[in-house]
Parts: structure tokens; C-alpha cells; sequence
């Protein structure tokens, strides 16, 4: 994997006319538009130091929260297109036109994609002694008591948030949907059964899972998690079809080179594959990916369909 990995970032890099080569002539941002200490900060950190270390420039990773991640990734939308100043943005930034009717940025148009960085799997957690030990105990309970199970979330109109949505409305339940700002400040509610299930990242609920602080019932990928390999998945679990995750990835302004943006994909690609890198990402429940800016473009398209139609399934309009 790691060897195809390299291969296909030497391909890329082949692929740049000369003129990218210069590329970068002056040190470089990457705006992560969340807070400090969660995966999308970790990748850019992790990603700012290797091009420091390729290419000489510094780079500044510079955290601008505020609006599920619209106001960082549009400063991004807004600068100069030369590739100096890039996002590193998170799944709500597919999920954002379902939640907002007026966005200052084209999701789509106003921005070059240069490659899908990682996901991060989601996992299905209750308190410890809550009375549901398997997914479907969820489920019968939710179908004889509607309106009676409760759903955390990290806020609203994240991955975490339309994961529940997607599984109320596959499983047929009414759910009430409590968002937090943040995991950690939801995770004492969940432990303390004030509410009743919450989907949130591996990354956030492993050390959870293993101290026997949150029960795992279920993971949203679609094969089990080698760090949880007797968890079932939500489809083997009763729902074929589900899958979810959390993803981040690296966008540049529109009108940048088509060279620069090959360049930054290639450079990316190549640090994602380095043993040290994924050791650090894995360690902290995400997965590198890497690739091209075309999968990266095709992925954020489908993206935007699928949590699309979740939004419209659970009545959520755009305000």
C-alpha cells in the first residue's frame, strides 16, 4: 500500500510543468477553520512540518473557528491563488450547504481540491451500564418508545451530528437530536445516561471505549476497526447500506495553477505514506489517504449528494 502510495506521488510530481517547480517562493499558511487538538489540526500540523522540512518555507498553521468551519475556509476562498495559503477542512465543509442557505463561498467553485488527507472513523457509544448492549436493543426501544431516545453530537451540521440523522431515518426511529460544543463536553451527559446514544470519532472515544467510561455498540465503517475487532458494523449490525466517517482534506483558492495544485497533491500524498506520520495519525485513531485532486473533487461531490439527501430525509432546512 505504502509502495503504490509512492509511486503514485512520484506521478503526480512528474506531472507539474517547470514553473511549479519554484513552487513555494514564500512561507505558506494552512487555516485549519476548528479549534486546536482535533484531527484536521493534527493533519495540518503534521503536514505544515514535512513541507517545511521539503521545501525550506515556513509554514503557519492558523485556527479560525466559527460557523461549523465557514469562516477559516472562506479567509481561504479569499486569498491570492498561488497556492501559499491552503484549508484544511473537515466533512462539514460537504455537509455546510445543507445547513446554511447562504454561504459567502461557492462550496464547489470557489475552490481548487487538492487532495483527501484522511477519515476518521465514527463509532456508536452509550454509558457504560446503559441498558442497550447491542445496536438493535437501540432500536426496539426507539420503536416501542418513539421519541424517548435521545442523540449527542458535537454540534450541529457535523459528521457526528448527520450520522445519527442517517441512522434514525434507516432504522425508523424519532430521535432527539443534542448538540454539544464539542465531544468532551458531551461525553458526561453520555456517561451519565442524560442522553442515551451518541456517534462521535474514534479519535475522541477510544481512550473512553478501553478505560470503561463508553460502551462501543458499533462502528459506521464498513469493516471493522482492527483497534475494536469484536465491535460489529452498523450494516452487520442491522442496517446494510450505512457508512459514515468523518474526512479531512487539503483545499487550495480557485485559480490556482493546475501545476502548483498537482505539486501540493503529490507533496501531500508523499508525506501521508511516510511511517512516522501515519504512526502519529493512527496513534490518535485517524487514517491517512492521499491521492489526487480529481478523487479528492469526485469525493467532496459525493459527498455533498449523500448528506444532501440525509438533511432533506430528516427535515433539516438550510437557514
Amino acid at each position: 500500500m505504502q509502495r503504490r502510495t509512492f509511486a503514485l506521488a512520484a506521478t503526480l510530481m512528474l506531472a507539474a510543468p517547470a514553473f511549479a517547480q519554484s513552487f513555494p517562493t514564500k512561507p505558506m499558511t494552512i487555516v485549519v477553520p476548528a479549534s486546536p487538538g482535533g484531527a484536521i489540526d493534527l493533519a495540518a500540523r503534521l503536514i505544515g512540518q514535512k513541507f517545511t522540512e521539503a521545501w525550506g518555507q515556513p509554514v503557519v498553521i492558523e485556527n479560525k473557528t466559527g460557523a461549523t468551519g465557514v469562516i477559516g475556509t472562506d479567509f481561504v476562498a479569499k486569498a491570492a491563488p498561488d497556492g501559499h495559503v491552503l484549508a484544511l477542512v473537515a466533512s462539514s465543509h460537504a455537509i455546510n450547504p445543507s445547513m446554511f442557505k447562504k454561504l459567502p463561498f461557492d462550496t464547489v467553485k470557489s475552490f481548487e481540491p487538492v487532495v483527501q488527507t484522511h477519515t476518521v472513523p465514527l463509532v456508536l457509544v452509550v454509558a457504560p451500564d446503559s441498558p442497550f448492549k447491542t445496536m438493535q436493543d437501540v432500536i426496539a426501544y426507539g420503536k416501542k418508545n418513539p421519541g424517548q431516545l435521545s442523540f449527542a453530537s458535537s454540534g450541529n451540521g457535523g459528521a457526528p451530528h448527520f450520522s445519527g440523522e442517517l441512522f434514525q431515518s434507516m432504522a425508523g426511529l424519532q430521535m432527539q437530536h443534542i448538540p454539544y460544543k464539542g465531544s468532551t463536553l458531551a461525553h458526561p451527559d453520555l456517561m451519565s445516561s442524560r442522553v442515551s446514544i451518541m456517534f462521535d470519532t474514534l479519535a475522541a472515544t477510544s481512550a473512553q471505549i478501553k478505560g470503561g467510561k463508553l460502551r462501543a455498540l458499533a462502528v459506521t465503517t464498513p469493516k471493522r476497526l482492527p483497534a475494536f475487532p469484536d465491535v460489529p458494523t452498523v450494516a452487520e449490525a442491522g442496517l446494510p447500506g450505512y457508512e459514515t466517517s468523518t474526512w479531512g482534506g487539503l483545499l487550495a483558492p480557485a485559480g490556482t495553477p493546475k501545476a502548483v495544485v498537482a505539486k501540493l497533491a503529490a507533496e501531500t500524498t508523499r508525506i501521508l505514506a511516510l511511517p512516522d506520520v501515519r504512526e502519529r495519525m493512527l496513534a490518535a485513531g485517524v487514517e491517512p489517504v492521499g491521492g489526487t485532486p480529481e478523487q479528492y473533487a469526485a469525493f467532496i461531490g459525493s459527498e455533498m449528494v449523500k448528506w444532501g439527501k440525509v438533511a432533506k430525509a430528516a427535515g433539516i432546512e438550510p437557514e
